[in-house]
């Protein structure tokens, strides 16, 4: 664990038991990994996450992102918000952590400024809806993580989905074209765990915008 301190671990470690216990999910092991490295590296100042669950990869971000990091997390369930909400104020980041409830979609349109990283782990199906919304507030040298982008296997797999799977492998599919094909951003997809894109936007590039005007 990167810039974790022992108190931190062990509510940390608590929280990860709890998910277990409660089929809370949260980042795998594997994932958390890259995701430590990525923040580590870019030390964004201004964070947008997109799905808090209890706050798990929240507190991580806050960890091994700048010491005057901000995050905004954005969580549908007004329960797992509260619960978020207790772990985090148990955290030294308390303070530098806002929690906002309700539909994600609508919620990005509301925010403003830029952020210089944005954390996806929310409704698979919507990654291509919520990367739109978040484009405009995208700094110019932002980092985009999204996690379990190869859904079970299935996205870049050879085994067919399951029909009830087909249209959320269908827009992850879809998610990784637009962080893929454009050239704005320089994307690596490590597959260990559920795949985890890590995102570079590449500044001076502005391609995107016009591809995802062309996809509507």
């Amino acid at each position: 664990m990167r810039n974790v301190n022992d108190g931190l671990a062990e509510l940390l470690a608590e929280m990860k038991a709890y998910g277990e216990a409660n089929h809370v999910p949260i980042i795998n092991i594997n994932g958390l990994a890259v995701l430590e490295k990525a923040v580590a590296a870019r030390k964004p100042r201004r964070v947008l996450e997109i799905g808090t669950a209890i706050g798990y990869s929240t507190l991580y971000i806050a960890a091994n992102a700048a010491p005057e990091v901000e995050i905004v997390s954005l969580e549908l369930s007004e329960e797992r918000a509260a619960e978020a909400r207790a772990f985090v104020d148990r955290s030294p980041y308390g303070q530098q952590i806002r929690i906002i409830t309700g539909d994600a979609g609508e919620n990005i349109q509301k925010l403003t400024g830029f952020f210089d990283m944005v954390f996806i782990d929310a409704a698979k199906g919507q990654y291509p809806d919520y990367f739109r919304k978040i484009y405009p507030l995208l700094a110019e040298d932002a980092l985009v993580v999204a996690d379990n982008v190869l859904f079970r296997g299935y996205v870049r797999g050879d085994v067919p989905a399951p029909r009830r799977f087909r249209t959320i492998v269908k827009r992850l599919r879809e998610y990784i074209a637009m962080v893929t094909d454009s050239g704005e951003f320089q994307t690596e997809i490590y597959e260990n765990g559920d795949g985890l894109a890590v995102s570079q936007r590449l500044a001076g590039k502005g391609n995107v915008e016009n591809n995802m005007e062309d996809k509507k």
